[in-house]
């Protein structure tokens, strides 16, 4: 029973889903953390206390104290086994190159980052020029900068540019400075290496370590390390955990969906050969199982080819996620046994999947159809596809509710996505009876301009809408992801874009420029409004710390209020915003003004602060403001994200100045870039598969045409007409597709459109995509006009009095 021309379409699909499902399995099994370089020799770090949960999941730990850093270096240092307890402190600190930072890579943390020169012996860093540094004003650098020892450098860091005198060279990105002017730049500190004597064991030092530091902090041992990996790098490693998840989720799911439409669609076309099956006395269990047998075979070859032509890419295309930004620089494959197992499972699974409701539908396959020559669909869709289809829809409905109603929008992404999905399904189910209708609309088009032949088409997609369904199923199912995916990353920049904007008071907005920030000294030459960024903590003292980081903003009170349209005040007064010992909050905190506030800064002090006044949640772009001078005392090398001012000015080192629309539209440019990076790669995941699908599913229909073409040329059609009307009923049938996928598409976006209106306060514009529908339907009727065109004219280079072996069936 088996066809290997027929059984070609199911191959591709599960092999290609096979393949990128082993690709993204492969990858995830390799993201994990990375050990810094600088740590490396480190074989037990003692780290600082966790922080717990935030909206920020890559918050650093709660930093020690200088004094409390101190007393455990000494104690550690003093453990049987450990040669030296080292202090790794790290801070903002930048070379730079004709006045300005270098054009390094900024999602690199290490190329802007100072250390003091102790804690190179922690990655086993060497010099290999010069000497050490010793005293203030002396550094040791990159030797990729290519400065020789003994000659001048600036240093830009938090308070502005300071000269510097290079005495050594290392090969390593960063620069390294005196221990004392580290402790200075770094008074807290969040991790102490430990570097063992020879022979020393590990395990033994870190069950000692753990009872000094106690509950004080933790203590972390070869992988575990990975853990001090740069908060950057854990971010982007997260992201494209992300990616890979989505990608392999999407494989499967369109896996399962063509797969199913292709089995779907050969069975229709064997109802005489099942017919003759059930005729000579197989019983319908037969049937069944032949279909599942025959899935089966397909699934494992494919899904074996799937897992070596993905193996094979796994490297390649870890390279190009790191050079995109979806992986760190630290990011190596790795080749375990759980993804290799899960590919290799995974085509079977996918393919007996996905022959379920052919298989069932090939059973009821009676005898009497091995005697029927037409082509008309004698039975209507039944019941329980019926039933199936609308709780589908409704499933989908209801998630469009939920996408609407979202307070957050990874949320409203999810269910938007989950939404979609739902309704791809159901539309695909209830498509037979959807085809009717939609070809009926569509007849004074076509009657009026094809004559005879659009007559054709119409009455043969009316007589056989299974069929026609079925070949459209990946157009909708293509069209319906390339156009949410993308509309809804557009609406959602453009929307977070204008909400962003319209709460700016200002006329122009200086930013960083090859830096992660704006130092003292900028800020100080613009004159303007500025915030300074730093993470605290949350404590009570009555209960212990609970480590909660925070985003907190130093600022001028009265600036801050004029550059903010969306600043409420609910209670107290922004006045009130100075000395050492107050803050304002947002009203989700629960306090009121008078009441205290314990927060540890980043240089581990415990400060507990007077509230003066309280804020509306959506007022501040982070959880607490603090006077930008208790920011600059307790964090050196904290660094000012944003500087609004009235007229344009001449930007000073390390800073650009760009109006208020571009800084709206740049303020999440690097995420936003990572958004739509992630968005092509659906689309492509899914237009590529549609396409595919759709080229396969139109091949094996113009393959099954050959009685029929036979019978047109012979009532007197000519070649150029058979050509045409094979032509026009791909384009009916992608057409068809489009209108299911976009209407599907269009009714996510508006759930989408809606929660975000909720979000920002404000109307949203709903963005189409125009060129992405555009260009996923050319595609579509490209390939699906070539994959009729082919077959058809080698069926037609032979008379219509004959019938050449091979040709039918």
């Amino acid at each position: 029973m088996l066809s290997i021309r027929r059984s070609t379409s199911a191959f591709v699909a599960v092999a290609i889903g096979v393949m990128l499902v082993s690709v993204a399995t492969l990858l995830l099994a390799s993201g994990r953390p990375q050990v810094p370089d600088r740590l490396a020799r480190a074989a037990v770090v003692v780290q600082s206390p966790e922080a717990g949960t935030s909206a920020d999941n890559f918050a650093p730990t709660r930093p020690w104290s200088a004094a409390t850093a101190a007393d455990l270096v000494g104690r550690l240092g003093g453990l049987p086994g450990v040669a030296a307890a080292v202090p790794d402190r790290t801070f903002y600190a930048q070379p730079l190159v004709d006045g300005r930072p270098p054009a390094t890579d900024t999602r690199r943390e290490d190329a802007h980052q100072g250390h003091g020169w102790s804690s190179a012996q922690l990655g086993g860093l060497r010099l290999t020029a010069g000497e050490p540094p010793r005293t203030a004003g002396e550094v040791v650098v990159d030797s990729a900068l290519g400065l020789p020892t003994g000659a001048p450098v600036t240093l830009l860091t938090a308070a502005g540019p300071a000269p510097y005198t290079v005495t050594g060279l290392v090969d390593a990105p960063g620069v390294h400075v005196a221990d004392e002017v580290a402790a200075a730049l770094a008074p807290g500190v969040r991790a102490i290496g430990l570097v063992l004597a020879p022979g020393a064991d590990a395990d033994r030092v870190a069950a000692a370590a753990g009872g000094v530091v106690g509950a004080d902090g933790q203590v972390l041992t070869a992988d575990a390390r990975g853990a001090l990996e740069p908060r950057n790098d854990a971010r982007t490693r997260w992201i494209g955990m992300q990616v890979l998840t989505a990608t392999a989720a999407l494989a499967g799911f369109v896996t399962v969906f063509v797969v199913a439409s292709t089995f779907a669609f050969t069975v229709a076309q064997r109802r005489r050969e099942l017919g003759l099956l059930r005729a000579v006395g197989a019983t319908a269990r037969q049937v069944r199982r032949a279909v599942y047998v025959e899935a089966l075979v397909v699934g494992a070859s494919a899904g074996l080819v799937g897992l070596l032509v993905g193996a094979a890419l796994a490297p390649v295309l870890g390279r190009l996620l790191v050079d995109v930004g979806f992986e760190p620089s630290t990011f190596r494959v790795r080749y375990e046994a759980w993804p290799v197992a899960l590919a290799l499972v995974a085509g079977p699974v996918i393919a007996l999947l996905a022959v379920w409701s052919a298989s069932r539908r090939a059973a009821r396959v009676r005898p009497m159809e091995a005697l029927r020559e037409a082509a008309v669909e004698q039975r209507p869709m039944g019941r329980l596809r019926i039933a199936t289809g609308a709780l589908l829809v409704a499933a989908g409905v209801a998630l469009s509710v939920g996408t609407a109603t979202a307070d957050e929008a990874r949320v409203a992404a999810q269910y938007a996505l989950y939404a979609v999905m739902a309704l791809v399904a159901g539309a695909t189910v209830l498509a037979p009876a959807v085809v009717g209708p939609v070809v009926r609309l569509l007849r004074f088009p076509v009657r009026r301009s094809g004559g005879a032949i659009g007559m054709l088409v119409r009455g043969g997609a009316l007589t056989a809408t299974r069929r026609t369904a079925s070949t459209a199923a990946p157009v909708l199912l293509t069209v319906a992801f390339a156009v949410l995916v993308s509309g809804m990353v557009r609406t959602t920049t453009a929307a977070y874009a204008a909400g962003r904007a319209d709460n700016v008071n200002a006329g122009w907005i200086v930013v960083p420029d090859r830096s992660p920030g704006l130092s003292d000294q900028a800020v100080v030459a613009t004159g303007g409004t500025a915030l300074l960024p730093t993470t605290v903590f949350r404590t009570d003292p009555g209960t212990g710390p609970a480590d909660r980081p925070l985003t907190a903003l130093g600022v001028d009170p009265a600036g801050f209020t004029a550059a903010n349209r969306a600043l409420t005040v609910v209670a107290g007064s922004l006045d009130d915003l100075r000395g050492d010992d107050t803050v304002v909050l947002t009203a989700s905190a629960n306090l009121r003004p008078s009441d205290s506030y314990a927060v540890v800064f980043a240089d581990g002090a415990l400060v507990s602060l007077r509230v003066v006044a309280v804020v509306t949640d959506d007022s501040l772009p982070g959880d607490l403001l603090l006077p930008r001078a208790v920011v600059r005392t307790h964090d050196p090398s904290a660094l000012t994200s944003t500087v609004f001012v009235r007229d344009r000015i001449a930007a000073p080192a390390g800073a650009r100045i760009v109006d208020v629309a571009t800084w709206a539209a740049e303020a999440d440019a690097a995420e936003d870039r990572l958004v739509w990076l992630f968005t092509l790669l659906l689309i492509g995941v899914s237009a590529g598969y549609g396409a595919i699908a759709v080229a396969n599913t139109v091949l094996l229909a113009a393959a099954g045409r050959a009685a029929d073409l036979r019978l047109i040329r012979l009532a007197g059609a000519t070649r150029r007409q058979a050509i045409w009307l094979v032509t026009a009923e791909s384009a009916v049938v992608v057409l068809i597709g489009a209108l299911l996928g976009g209407g599907v598409a269009f009714v996510g976006l508006l759930s989408i459109r809606a929660g975000l209106a909720e979000q920002v306060g404000a109307p949203v514009d709903l963005v189409v995509p125009w060129s992405v529908i555009g260009g996923v339907l050319g595609l579509c009727l490209l390939l699906a006009a070539l994959a009729s065109l082919l077959p058809t004219w080698r069926l037609l280079r032979h008379r219509p009095g004959r019938s050449p072996v091979g040709l039918v069936g």
